[in-house]
């Protein structure tokens, strides 16, 4: 009977002992997990390598290429965290020394913005294609808000914009804006195609006096006048000029002691005059 209690106590003890040596083992995992590393998941990775070593930030999907277009301004709603890695899959840090030699600067929002507009996002090949298709029909939509048929005065379709794209082989630049990009593409169509950018509509201001010198520029740069106001000291007129002109129009007005405004920055035919 002594025997059975002693090899019962022998037990527990041996248990009670293992159970600590768990616990004592998963705590000192805990507090050796290295402070090097910080683990991010479903992240979309931006690289640049620059002095020979690799730099990466953790942005969130979907968010990249708008803030390279433009639409995003954001930059917490685009970075995973204000951190710059040297590897995010494994959830390795980027040395401080290294962030100084490469960018001068250990400030990791500067470091991060200019990650974010020099690198290389890393993606799998279908994603990266389909985020080019995405941008491809962006820079189109913009092209077509911004351009018109000279004979109708109406914009081409969207499909049609993109047909015309691909005849003049455009490649969408991942690291440009889709702004930048739809104002060269249209650029390289006036060249080639029966298209051109849709008018500007401004509305001019200025004193009596100066009001005939004002028609007489429109009449000079085939401005076409929309409505004119001549009642009071101030008259106005507001008229269809193509883009290109508005520093000069703006430079006029201020000749002239007057206001330039931009009713909208783009018009295409049969739309409401906004006055």
């Amino acid at each position: 009977m002594f025997n059975h209690f002693q090899n019962t106590d022998i037990i527990t003890v041996t248990h009670q002992n293992s159970t600590r040596k768990r616990a004592k083992d998963k705590m000192s995992r805990s507090i050796l997990q290295p402070v090097g590393q910080k683990r991010l998941t479903n992240v979309a990775v931006i690289r640049l390598k620059k002095h020979g070593i690799r730099f990466e930030i953790a942005c969130f999907k979907n968010k990249v290429l708008s803030w390279r277009s433009g639409i995003e301004k954001d930059i917490d709603e685009v970075l995973q965290s204000h951190t710059v890695f040297s590897n995010v899959s494994k959830g390795l840090l980027a040395k401080s020394k290294d962030l100084k030699a490469a960018f001068l600067t250990d400030d990791t929002t500067t470091i991060c913005l200019e990650i974010l507009e020099k690198g290389d996002l890393q993606v799998a090949e279908k994603e990266r294609e389909a985020q080019l298709s995405l941008q491809f029909r962006d820079i189109a939509t913009i092209v077509m808000k911004n351009t018109i048929n000279p004979d109708t005065k109406r914009p081409y379709s969207i499909t049609m914009i993109e047909r015309l794209m691909h005849d003049i082989h455009f490649a969408v630049d991942p690291h440009n804006s889709s702004k930048k990009q739809a104002l060269d593409v249209i650029h390289q169509l006036v060249k080639k195609f029966p298209i051109k950018r849709s008018p500007m509509r401004l509305r001019l201001t200025v004193g009596e006096q100066n009001f005939s010198t004002v028609l007489e520029k429109l009449g000079t740069w085939n401005g076409e006048i929309v409505t004119m106001d001549e009642s009071g000291t101030q008259f106005s007129v507001v008229c269809e000029v193509d883009p290109g002109l508005y520093r000069q129009c703006d430079c006029l007005v201020r000749d002239l002691q007057g206001t330039l405004e931009r009713v909208a920055p783009s018009v295409h035919a049969g739309e409401a005059a906004c006055i």
